[in-house]
């Protein structure tokens, strides 16, 4: 049975009508927090100290400071010629309910080169995992991690991260490069898993790619569309608070924060009506605590741009930052990728769709593995949930 719309078109009205309430005072904490980001009279380096004693005391991820608050900078101009590789992935998960268990990442790849001799490769890389080995990650001694669920997106963002880096290894020297992951440079997700599985992911795994582009240079980014994050507005809340450091637990436990002034606001909208067309926000630094432990010259920062009437942020290692040339060739290919793809990076579309795996590819996926099973005539179990769900009754 369909979901029935009319039984929850009510509710969405009532929604509707919350939303409606409430949009008088998200844009008096908009014009709030336009105030103390443009706020010429705000010390910096002070601010910069208060951010890093904050870290220790709130909750709230709270931007680093690296160039300001409310700086914006022109897109640079394109080079002659130019090259922009990009990965993207998709994967068929582990289901207990069928007859093997296994898994599949496909990465999908995108090489676009533009200038003098403009040309595209698209090609993907599908990869079974059904080794013992392959199906979970083990310590020396306790209890194994299942590489399924969030931990197998976690480890399909590693795979896009080594397919990128080699094809990064393949360009000419001296090649004006992008290299563009989706979504972010940091491994979301690790913080609930042992220690042991971050060092397999990230410390033996994503990191050692990242140092590849590093040491060939490449202008490395990860391109987040419509993003929600608040880390600019928290530090706003940092520069807002009255105490020295701030500490909610301590100095505002059952009152109203003045910090709340800018409460429901969030980094894009702060930015949609700071940018231009084509610029971008000043850099900032991931306060992500894997971040900090983990990744050393690859610490995240990031900036946000304007790509006609949307905010994206842009995620970069720490040595794309500091390289004032990397940098530039970021803003400058991440637009024109943008201006060329109607508002979103070609190339990174490009690669979704040598990635994608549909509904009908996971089930024609499962049936070829059971068929094989048959054939060579190897048990074929699966539970009465999955034959459930694969018979029409009715």
């Amino acid at each position: 049975m369909s979901l029935d719309l009319i039984k929850v078109a009510a509710q969405i009205g009532g929604m509707i009508a919350r939303l409606k309430a409430g949009n008088e005072e998200r844009r008096e904490h908009l014009k709030y927090a336009l105030d103390i980001l443009c706020d010429k009279s705000i010390d910096l380096d002070h601010l910069r100290k208060r951010i890093e004693d904050s870290q220790r005391k709130t909750t709230w991820l709270v931007a680093g400071l690296v160039d300001g608050l409310n700086q914006h900078y022109h897109s640079p101009p394109l080079p002659k010629d130019f090259t922009v590789i990009a990965t993207d992935g998709s994967h068929i998960d582990v289901d207990r309910h069928r007859s093997a268990r296994c898994y599949l990442i496909n990465i999908g790849a995108a090489v676009l080169d533009y200038g003098t001799r403009p040309d595209a490769r698209l090609n993907s890389f599908p990869q079974l995992y059904s080794e013992p080995e392959e199906l979970v990650i083990a310590p020396e001694k306790g209890r194994q991690q299942p590489v399924e669920g969030v931990l197998l997106g976690i480890k399909r963002s590693v795979e896009e991260g080594k397919h990128l880096a080699s094809l990064a290894k393949e360009l000419p020297p001296n090649t004006a490069a992008l290299a563009l992951i989706d979504g972010s440079l940091i491994l979301w997700g690790l913080e609930a898993y042992p220690e042991f599985v971050t060092e397999a992911l990230l410390d033996k795994g994503f990191l050692p790619y990242l140092e590849e582009m590093r040491k060939l240079k490449v202008a490395l980014a990860s391109y987040i569309s419509f993003p929600r994050s608040t880390d600019v507005v928290n530090a706003l809340r940092v520069a807002i608070c009255p105490y020295e450091a701030p500490d909610c637990d301590r100095y505002c436990p059952n009152k109203t924060k003045d910090c709340d002034k800018v409460a429901g606001v969030q980094d894009r909208e702060l930015f949609m009506n700071l940018l231009g067309q084509g610029e971008r926000s000043a850099l900032f630094i991931s306060p992500s605590k894997i971040v900090r432990e983990h990744y050393g010259e690859h610490r995240v920062y990031f900036f946000y741009l304007r790509v006609d009437d949307e905010i994206a942020r842009l995620e970069i290692p720490k040595w794309v930052a500091k390289d004032e040339g990397l940098l530039n060739l970021a803003h400058a290919l991440v637009l024109d990728q943008c201006q060329r793809g109607l508002g979103y990076p070609v190339a990174l579309s490009e690669a979704h769709e040598q990635a994608v795996v549909t509904t009908a590819d996971k089930e024609e996926f499962w049936r070829v593995v059971e068929s094989l099973l048959v054939e060579e005539k190897l048990p074929t179990p699966t539970s009465a949930k999955s034959f459930s769900k694969r018979t029409r009754w009715v």
